[in-house]
């Protein structure tokens, strides 16, 4: 059961439990790799290839073969069941695609399934501004485990830009404190600073702003530094954990 699939559905909630009433704990993605570990009647238990993560998914549209050379760099990209014939699905931002033929403004990655070339960068694609790839989410209502234009969590908005750089990095805000180097703050906070609170983090876009996914404000949006800290403390009665820095 320990062989590579890739999931095919546009993207699929990962449960904690064999069951829709269980826990959401994170999403797959078109194109994401991941691994079977046991099948239980229409549930099947994965880890997925890039983080580990281990949970419950449908037992739904997936494949053996799949060879990624595209993702989906905006927010969301709409599926067309040919060019200029649109659909009501979309793939989200990271999802990995296997184009099979192009024409000017199209790409075809399977039977009536198309993507416009605008939405699309070559798989060894690197964004370096990361500030880029969180303002994307803005609005975006919170949503705990989601990861996609339809709702995302705070660790979430943190692990997609690595992730969409091919690079390794933990799922959950408990496990990106342990893997998240600490650094010294010796006056102020800036660019690329990220802040870890228990069971939340933020990162921050300069010496003034951060930007999280607010679970008490049910989406994505800018706050001020000092003003967060604050609130948190009140509200919630957590301190900052630990603070580290975004590297690449």
């Amino acid at each position: 059961m320990q062989n590579n699939f890739y999931f095919k559905g546009n993207f699929s909630d990962i449960y904690k439990r064999p069951s829709k009433f269980s826990e959401v704990t994170s999403q797959i993605l078109y194109g994401e790799k991941f691994k079977i570990l046991s099948i239980n009647k229409n549930w099947i238990k994965i880890k997925t290839s890039f983080d580990n993560y281990i949970g419950f998914i449908k037992n739904a549209k997936y494949v053996k073969k799949f060879e990624p050379n595209y993702k989906v760099i905006n927010l969301k990209a709409k599926i067309f069941k040919k060019p200029n014939f649109g659909s009501k699905s979309w793939l989200p931002l990271g999802s990995k695609l296997s184009v099979i033929y192009e024409n000017k403004n199209y790409v075809k990655i399977e039977k009536n399934k198309w993507i416009k070339k605008k939405d699309i960068k070559n798989i060894s694609y690197k964004e370096k501004d990361f500030i880029k790839t969180f303002k994307k989410f803005l609005n975006v209502k919170y949503k705990w485990g989601g990861k996609t234009y339809k709702g995302i969590d705070c660790s979430a908005l943190l692990q997609i830009f690595f992730n969409y750089n091919n690079i390794f990095y933990p799922r959950d805000t408990k496990d990106q404190i342990k893997y998240s180097k600490k650094i010294i703050k010796k006056e102020g906070f800036k660019k690329g600073d990220i802040l870890f609170w228990k069971g939340h983090v933020a990162m921050c876009l300069n010496s003034k702003k951060l930007i999280h996914a607010y679970g008490p404000k049910k989406k994505v949006l800018i706050m001020p530094i000092i003003k967060t800290i604050n609130i948190i403390q009140e509200t919630a009665k957590l301190k900052v954990k630990k603070v580290s820095k975004i590297t690449y």
